[in-house]
């Protein structure tokens, strides 16, 4: 099974880095990338084809994996209009819709939609998938066993509901670096030197997270014991409280969807 990958970044870089450690042929790889040092580098790093356009070896693939900017797809899709066959077509694109993607490949509606986000960089990400109704079960699985080389991955059945993925987990990596850069900003304030005062933030915040994921329990739950009437952290919470920061950050996802959803219109606009 052939992958070409359209754009050679981060994203990309880190399916490539994933599918390798899983024992996938650097042979069966080939990455469009106009970059001349990110052409360069993916070569030296995985042994895998590069170019700087689509040519028709590129186009000799049974997946084409879209990991361009939302803003320059059109552009880049224009040499596969009316040249694909049976490809499936996976778009870690944010806020194209697949309807949108189709119509700039020619008709080509063969598409899994979907949105990992920044801790695919270390295998750790979780990616929401969403299919065409063209696609077949097979080539779900293989749309998921890609995703898989970066980390978790959840398939969701309305395509709408993919800006509310957007906006929980491919932008909540931003929400999490927010407020570990509070807490670092507090201990550096509390006479800390700046490498213990991120150290205490990010294994706070990474040994809270891993609790939370072995834990049975609710969340809600672990944040009550560990918080005794009267003390410290009560103290904190209430702060928070009276900020209104749970309702801060609910708003903050909300107006996140809502951007994603304009942006959707307004990159999908046009023929």
């Amino acid at each position: 099974m052939k992958i070409t990958f359209i754009g050679g970044g981060n994203m990309a870089n880190a399916l490539i880095g994933g599918l390798r450690r899983q024992g996938y042929s650097a042979a069966g790889i080939q990455v469009v990338e106009p970059v001349e040092e990110l052409r360069n580098n993916l070569t030296d790093t995985y042994g895998v084809r590069c170019v700087d356009r689509i040519d028709a070896s590129a186009l000799n693939c049974e997946i084409l994996v879209l990991a361009v900017k939302p803003q320059i797809m059109r552009e880049a899709l224009k040499p596969t209009a009316g040249k694909l066959k049976d490809q499936l077509v996976i778009s870690i694109a944010a806020g194209l819709r697949m309807d949108v993607l189709a119509r700039w490949m020619g008709g080509h509606s063969k598409i899994v939609r979907t949105m990992p986000n920044t801790p695919a960089l270390i295998s750790a990400g979780i990616t929401g998938l969403c299919a065409h109704t063209s696609v077949d079960s097979e080539s779900r699985d293989t749309a998921e066993k890609i995703l898989t080389a970066v980390g978790r991955t959840l398939w969701v059945e309305d395509e709408a509901k993919m800006d509310a993925v957007t906006a929980l987990s491919g932008s909540g990596p931003g929400y999490v670096f927010y407020f570990i850069e509070a807490m670092e900003r507090s201990a550096l304030e509390l006479g800390f030197d700046a490498p213990t005062a991120r150290l205490f933030a990010v294994e706070t915040f990474l040994g809270s997270a891993k609790l939370a994921e072995s834990s049975p329990e609710t969340i809600s739950l672990l944040r009550e014991r560990v918080t005794s009437k009267g003390g410290t952290t009560a103290a904190a919470l209430d702060s928070f409280a009276a900020d209104n920061i749970s309702e801060a950050i609910h708003r903050g996802i909300l107006a996140a969807e809502a951007r994603g959803k304009e942006l959707c219109e307004l990159l999908g606009a046009g023929d």
